[in-house]
């Protein structure tokens, strides 16, 4: 069948609830509560960083509450494709589905070798990568026997995880003080200075790992029951329950003692409770067992997330057919969930990435996925802006809230990220533009090719 053809092959069943809808929203993100924002600390310190972890959240919240009424406005698997191509043609929708695409394919090999971290605190003889490469099978498996019972695990694990923290910050609470939190907490003073801004600059990207992939919700509009009504409700409820938990985190872990130790790890939760509980408590024990509920809601969401978007890029020609198919009885995207799993594997054993740009191979994994998610967030509040102008009469189920300030906040603080994060990771970058390039080749090599399925289906750009 071809991609952009339509039929049993290429359907997704619409079985999600909100409730569903919200444990993916906040699954896919509650690894970030877990690790990877402790790097910020290595740049910016404490204070500095959670000045960065502000602005970054007012400007999730701003885009959340835009980008909700594309979501409800164009239901589509695709997401930011679909809105994109509808707004700016067949390049806009590439380019939002290409960033979109290496956001998600790039952030579950970072859960994975974290999941190996945390395994490897409670059995010291097990290589990370390959708890990691096992996390995949497993989860790659359960994504392909069906959504309805992976969106049903999702909410499980999530609620877990978001207990989890919880006891975390309770556990930690006796040994908070302030002054650990404070100190040293301008890049290393405990004064602000104008020297301390920079770092704050570097920290964007592990602030923006705190909410990272919230937006991948929309990739299961299509198979959400009522998505004009549970999507708006899953997306807010889901960013202010982040919010919270960031903060929440952030503070007790820094406040439990000297938190440079924290800084540049994959585990700075179990590590920040044995400052206060020591090595062979059995707070601790819990917190590393239950702790991998957090990081599982995310990479098994993400997984669901690439898998949506490669099918959709298939289905409408943006890649090779043979991913747009699913499979048989379980109606799942099989074959687009296998090979994001590929190159994510391919991402954990890639070793000559271990000190590109003298970061780690998760920080430096960690940035690529972010890049691709700010150009998709740009993109996204460029094709807002230009809908309400060329569709006027759209139907709009959920409107922006205070527009146009909040997806023009949204889109100045996307573009400011950008900026930032290019000046401090110019290796990064540079492989970020060499897979848009590889990308756009193929996307060019195939054009008179879509162009033929389109006019055979009576298809319409933005379908």
């Amino acid at each position: 069948m071809d991609a952009s053809s339509s039929g049993q092959g290429q359907a997704l069943k619409p079985v999600l609830n909100t409730l569903q809808l919200w444990g993916i929203a906040v699954g896919l993100v509650i690894s970030g509560e877990y690790f990877g924002w402790s790097y910020g600390w290595a740049s910016a310190g404490t204070l500095g960083f959670t000045v960065t972890a502000l602005f970054i959240a007012a400007m999730y919240a701003t885009f959340i509450f835009s980008f909700t009424e594309l979501t409800t406005s164009i239901p589509h698997a695709g997401g930011p494709f679909a809105y994109s191509k509808r707004a700016f043609g067949p390049v806009g929708g590439y380019l939002a589905g290409a960033a979109t695409l290496i956001e998600f394919v790039f952030a579950p090999p970072a859960i994975s070798l974290a999941i190996g971290a945390y395994l490897n605190v409670q059995f010291p003889a097990v290589d990370p990568k390959l708890a990691a490469l096992g996390a995949y099978l497993v989860f790659m498996t359960l994504n392909i026997v069906g959504v309805q019972i992976a969106a049903t695990f999702e909410l499980c694990v999530t609620l877990l995880a978001i207990f989890e923290l919880l006891v975390f910050m309770g556990v930690v609470s006796p040994g908070f003080s302030l002054a650990n939190f404070t100190k040293g907490g301008w890049s290393g003073s405990d004064s602000f200075s104008l020297a301390a801004v920079p770092g704050m600059f570097a920290a964007i990207p592990f602030a923006i790992w705190f909410f990272l992939a919230i937006e991948g919700v929309a990739m299961a509009a299509e198979e959400a029951k009522d998505p004009k009504r549970s999507i708006p409700i899953a997306y807010i409820t889901g960013i202010l329950t982040l919010v919270v938990l960031a903060i929440g985190v952030m503070l007790f872990a820094g406040g439990a003692g000297d938190w440079t130790k924290l800084s540049n790890i994959n585990d700075p939760l179990p590590q920040a409770m044995k400052l206060i509980v020591g090595d062979n408590s059995n707070w601790l024990h819990m917190l590393v067992w239950l702790g991998l509920f957090g990081l599982v809601a995310s990479f098994h969401g993400i997984i669901l997330g690439y898998s949506r978007q490669i099918f959709a890029l298939a289905r409408e020609g943006y890649l090779p057919a043979y991913f747009a198919r699913v499979h048989p009885r379980f109606k799942t995207p099989h074959r687009a969930i296998i090979a994001g799993g590929v190159v994510g594997i391919a991402a954990i054993y890639s070793d000559e990435l271990v000190t590109l740009g003298g970061q780690t191979l998760t920080a430096n994994i960690v940035t690529m996925s972010v890049f691709g998610a700010i150009l998709m967030y740009i993109l996204s509040m460029l094709s807002l802006f230009r809908l309400r102008r060329a569709e006027a009469g759209l139907a709009r189920p959920f409107r922006a809230p205070l527009y146009p300030y909040f997806p023009a906040f949204a889109l100045f603080g996307a573009l400011v990220c950008m900026a930032t994060m290019i000046y401090y990771n110019p290796l990064i970058f540079g492989i970020f533009l060499a897979l848009l390039a590889l990308g756009y080749a193929w996307f060019l090599a195939t054009a008179r090719r879509r162009a033929e399925s389109e006019a055979a289906v009576g298809a319409t750009p933005g379908r």
